[in-house]
């Protein structure tokens, strides 16, 4: 199968597009599982490391971190053998969601989907047909090799850091053959690990890093059609493609594909608004690669709506996009019985732009909601919090101070058990207004 230059071009900007979750991806997972010297190192493959502390602007792991409840990482490769992860007995909110390659999820271990009582759980990598053991709760089958997990265990507040802390070192992970004492199988090989480096997002080098990425992600038969035109582009999961083989016109229609997606991954991001069809597994989210770029992009990790619906503002009501703070002050007026109606908790939490990380502030407040102490609510029951880069002289405004970088932001307000008038659209956020 050879490729023209105009098939060349979509070729590439339809697999820039699907690929950006797989890069995106690998970006979190080497600092993490890969490379020792990174801070963010969480000692390998195969283990947790957990945050039972609330996240500063220091935390850098992943953009759009969550502050509400804090994270438990871990990286799993299943090539020689399932694992098995196990929960005790949970008294709060958690999730434990597995995700493939692609940042699609596997499946969920939590409070939502398997209960609150202790129990073991197997997840399985492509193509195993071994015998699941007694006790196992329920199995997980992921499409990839290579699977990851951002746990998530509600925190009250600084004081509940240590019950936290005592929950998080009960969740377990094991090999199988471990957890049925066995004897382990052969190991596999020790691939050599790309360096990441942030440039090959958006040069032709993406594609070197997805050829090896390809190894551990098997052919799905919906995406066979583009794994077939990438093959031929010379992209086949060996890990041997080598930009400079290509013929020269070749070369120029890759980067104008490149372009291309970048243009189309962009607009996409600038008309959504919430997350209600961005995350979950397979079945929940369809064959989107689109959607999975966008959810990469705006919110890495990012829970289903039926788990937690995302919705914020990427303009405000004068049509600034993204909103500055620098040049305004703005608020969030939700009248009275029109807060979010969450079933566990809502949050709004400030992400400076371009990064989409945590703001550092004179109050060290990242976010604020209903589990915010001294908020102060209008007589009718409504709520209008301040969103602004200077700390409002009114001490009724600065107990409802969300504060803002001196420049552009973006306000993501999650909804933790969403009400269904949330998820069909009936409930609506209301504008981020322009205040002086």
């Amino acid at each position: 199968m050879q490729l023209t230059p105009e098939e060349a071009r979509r070729t590439a900007a339809e697999a820039w597009i699907w690929g950006y979750p797989l890069l995106q991806n690998y970006r979190t997972m080497y600092a993490q599982a890969i490379d020792s010297d990174d801070p963010r190192y969480v000692g390998g493959f195969g283990r947790f490391r957990h945050y039972a502390e609330p996240f500063t602007p220091a935390n850098t792991d992943v953009v759009t971190p969550n502050n509400d409840t804090p994270y438990s990482w871990a990286w799993l490769d299943l090539r020689a053998e399932p694992y098995v992860v196990s929960v005790p007995a949970v008294d709060r909110y958690y999730v434990l969601p597995f995700h493939d390659l692609d940042t699609t999820y596997v499946g969920y271990v939590g409070a939502r989907t398997t209960g609150q009582a202790a129990g073991d759980h197997l997840l399985a990598g492509p193509g195993w047909s071994g015998t699941v053991p007694e006790g196992v709760a329920g199995v997980l089958r992921a499409d990839t090799y290579l699977v990851g997990v951002v746990g998530r265990t509600y925190l009250s507040g600084p004081e509940d850091v240590p019950a936290l802390r005592a929950i998080q070192e009960r969740y377990l992970l094991r090999p199988l053959s471990t957890y049925t004492d066995t004897a382990a199988p052969h190991p596999v090989d020790e691939p050599v690990w790309p360096v990441w480096r942030e440039e090959d997002l958006g040069n032709v080098e993406f594609f070197t890093l997805l050829d090896f990425l390809l190894r551990f992600f098997p052919v799905l038969e919906q995406e066979r059609d583009l794994r077939d035109r990438l093959t031929a582009l010379g992209v086949s999961g060996t890990g041997e493609f080598e930009p400079s083989a290509l013929a020269p016109e070749l070369r120029t229609a890759v980067e104008q594909g490149i372009a291309d997606a970048h243009a189309r991954l962009d607009d996409a991001e600038r008309t959504t608004r919430v997350s209600t069809h961005l995350f979950g597994t397979r079945a929940e989210v369809g064959d989107a690669p689109l959607v999975r770029s966008v959810a990469a992009g705006m919110g890495l990790y990012g829970l289903p709506a039926s788990e937690a619906w995302y919705g914020g503002w990427s303009a405000d009501d004068r049509g600034h996009q993204p909103p500055d703070a620098a040049d305004h002050d703005h608020v969030v007026h939700f009248p009275a019985g029109q807060l979010p109606p969450a079933r566990f908790f809502w949050s709004a939490t400030m992400y400076r732009l371009p990064e989409r990380l945590l703001v550092d502030n004179e109050i060290a407040r990242y976010s604020i909601g209903d589990r915010t102490p001294g908020l102060v609510y209008d007589d009718d029951g409504g709520l209008t919090l301040y969103v602004r880069k200077d700390r409002p002289a009114d001490p009724k405004q600065a107990a409802n101070w969300l504060p803002a970088p001196d420049g552009p932001f973006t306000v993501v307000i999650r909804v933790y058990g969403p009400d269904p008038s949330v998820l069909d659209g009936g409930w609506q956020l209301p504008p981020l207004a322009v205040a002086d």
